[in-house]
């Protein structure tokens, strides 16, 4: 089974979405974890060091909210990771491929070019037919 392809125009709405995952994971922070998180800044310090997989700087959360938030925030930030890990990895793949792809790109127009002529040939072959099949059927009726 082939896993589809990570595309270079998936990373900025990928971080688009993680950054709005920051701020909105910051304030959820601020207003959930308010005994370890005392201002919306100090809720961007602890959504930041969750997405960037540093951990958590004023200890785990203790509401489930808090939880709730932690978890979002983790796993996006373990995608925004892969996501441009794998944007990266395609700019070197990419340059490795593109020779292959565009002789694969002319074998597949010499084929569509050959099945082209051969169904020309079949078609004229057809209709030179034709007419003695209909000759031969002529004879053969009483």
């Amino acid at each position: 089974m082939q896993l589809p392809r990570v595309r270079r125009s998936f990373v900025l709405p990928g971080v688009i979405i993680a950054l709005a995952a920051l701020v909105v994971g910051a304030g959820g922070a601020a207003a959930f974890e308010s005994d370890t998180v005392g201002s919306y800044w100090e809720g961007l310090w602890w959504a930041l060091s969750l997405m960037t997989t540093v951990g958590f700087v004023e200890g785990t959360p203790t509401s489930v909210g808090g939880a709730l938030t932690s978890a979002v925030l983790m796993v996006s930030g373990f995608l925004l990771l892969s996501l441009i890990s794998a944007a990266l990895a395609s700019l070197f793949v990419r340059e490795d491929e593109e020779p292959a792809e565009e002789r694969e790109e002319a074998i597949e127009q010499q084929i569509l070019d050959r099945l082209t002529a051969i169904e020309l040939r079949l078609q004229s072959l057809e209709r030179s037919e034709a007419p003695e099949l209909d000759a031969e059927d002529r004879r053969a009726e009483p």
